[in-house]
């Protein structure tokens, strides 16, 4: 048996079908599916989400301590998977969308590189196996 130093234990319990009901430490339950059909994310694109939500945080954590006047931030997290079972994520990209008048063009790449090369743990286990790429854009205050 092996042993964890300071484990974080989640749990997955099959539901029907093809569909599983995923718990985390907290309590917190997510819909988990892999067929088109079935409720819930598949665990491949869950991976997506959980890097997008990650490095989100760190961003948006980011740039409200330095003040940046956000209106609205969204990250689309697209990948390619390869073509040899297990089939691992071999490519992603992360694309940042910015709404916000007066925004730091530096601040906010600045903000996305903190998070992708030294904050976001998702990210640093991904890039293991990936190649991660992002790119961001800013559209002001409607």
């Amino acid at each position: 048996m092996t042993t964890l130093n300071n484990p974080i234990t989640t749990r997955v319990k099959w539901v029907e079908k093809t569909t599983f009901l995923g718990t985390d430490s907290r309590g917190h339950g997510v819909m988990i599916s892999s067929a088109d059909d079935e409720p819930g994310v598949s665990a491949m694109q869950m991976l997506l989400l959980g890097l997008g939500a990650c490095s989100m945080y760190d961003v948006v954590n980011i740039l409200q301590k330095q003040r940046q006047p956000l209106g609205a931030v969204e990250v689309s997290v697209s990948g390619e998977r390869g073509e040899e079972y297990p089939r691992p994520w071999v490519r992603i990209h992360m694309q940042f969308s910015f709404t916000g008048t007066g925004l730091d063009n530096d601040k906010l790449e600045r903000a996305i590189a903190l998070s992708t090369e030294k904050y976001c743990g998702v990210h640093g286990t991904l890039v293991k196996s990936a190649e991660i790429t992002h790119a961001f854009t800013v559209q002001p205050n409607p």
